[in-house]
């Protein structure tokens, strides 16, 4: 029986990785992982030894402050792995985590097929000699990361970006409004504020205070997305107003970008979900101010939306650290709902961003990959037995 390690460590990283699995599990159905997951990957088939709500975290600091809890989770990941000495390793994006994990399993002879590039085009560049030397393959998701791997030597493939296969509406606007009680009248602005309860901490209070400004520019519903591995509570805690006209969803994401005049995003993948919805939107970010000081030293690109970083312009706008306020969100928004021109721009940039992307079908294309790895590795070693 093939057994196969695999960690995904974030709530985008699990969709990925459940993905994956079932696919793979198409070919070879006594395949057997086990690792870190969620929920998906669990109800794919994942032995889940921890939640990936373990690895949830964000910002320097962050990750320094929870060090001790993450060594302990690596070590008991690395006895397993021992004990159960798998054919092949999936690590998931999470870079911190799993590029120390990787080397670890490549000293143990055990081939590592990596899915989702670090950002070495961002920051920190000097993690592709690590790459180079503890990983066996590396899975890209945007096509200009091709050529820096090929620059350096590094195994690497363009398999697509997994969103292209998971985007999928359901229900029809109409039956969406009837679904949540919207007034169609009125415009819809959907946020998006992160799956992370730093991110919350951090951006809902802000955005708090530019609803009750939009709220008095036009008659407007809110929804607001609810990641999966966080609670209304979290979300209900933090936000200092009582909105009569906020819905927070759980499900019927897609719908919710889908059918929006207008987002309000925090970076991340949320970005490019609402460029292939072709919903215009707003992107913002903020940390703690001190893991933004450490970090801006070491960071050499200009945008931080990848919708922008796509196109190689600034398409999108991008509220940041202190750009990040009440007030920029609401002047941006209204200009954003109520100028058709630039409206019809970004939808020709999310056009584009498409065509970019191309037609690829990301989660077939790792599994034939993890198959061939775990081929070779399996040639390799009747040539030295």
């Amino acid at each position: 029986m093939t057994q196969i390690f695999i960690c995904a460590g974030e709530t985008s990283a699990e969709k990925y990785g459940a993905a994956l699995i079932r696919e793979f599990q198409k070919v070879n159905p006594q395949a057997r992982f086990f690792g870190l997951g969620g929920e998906k990957m669990t109800a794919a088939g994942l032995e889940a030894l921890y939640s990936l709500q373990e690895l949830n975290l964000v910002g320097l600091l962050e990750v320094v402050r929870h060090l001790p809890r993450l060594l302990k989770l690596q070590s008991y990941l690395k006895k397993e792995i021992i004990r159960r000495q798998p054919q092949a390793a999936v690590l998931i994006d999470s870079p911190d985590f799993n590029l120390r994990l990787a080397c670890y399993l490549r000293r143990q002879g055990i081939p590592v097929l990596y899915y989702v590039s670090p950002t070495i085009w961002a920051w920190r560049k000097n993690r592709l000699k690590k790459i180079k030397a503890c990983i066996s393959k590396m899975l890209l998701i945007f096509p200009f990361e091709q050529k820096i791997y090929e620059q350096e030597n590094i195994p690497a493939v363009y398999i697509g970006h997994p969103l292209q296969e998971e985007i999928r509406l359901v229900l029809s606007r109409q039956d969406f409004l009837q679904k949540y009680n919207l007034d169609p009248q009125k415009k819809i602005i959907t946020l998006l504020p992160g799956s992370r309860p730093s991110e919350l901490k951090n951006h809902l209070p802000i955005l708090s205070e530019s609803l009750l400004l939009l709220r008095g520019a036009f008659p407007v519903e809110f929804l607001l997305c609810q990641s999966e591995n966080l609670s209304r509570r979290e979300i209900e805690k933090l936000l200092p107003y009582s909105f009569p006209g906020l819905t927070i969803l759980k499900e019927d994401k897609y719908e919710a970008m889908a059918y929006s005049d207008l987002i309000l995003s925090s970076c991340g993948i949320a970005n490019l979900e609402a460029a292939l919805l072709e919903t215009p939107f707003i992107a913002f970010y903020r940390i703690s101010p001190l893991s933004y000081q450490l970090g801006r030293k070491f960071v050499y690109i200009r945008n931080f939306s990848i919708v922008n970083i796509l196109l190689g312009e600034t398409v999108i706008p991008e509220l940041i650290q202190n750009n990040f306020t009440a007030e920029n969100l609401f002047l941006l928004g209204k200009e954003l709902i109520e100028n058709q021109t630039r409206r019809e721009k970004m939808l020709q940039a999310f056009r584009q961003i498409k065509e970019i992307l191309g037609q690829k079908r990301a989660s077939v294309l790792a599994a034939q990959e993890l198959t061939r790895l775990i081929e070779s590795s399996n040639r390799e070693k009747k040539k030295t037995s």
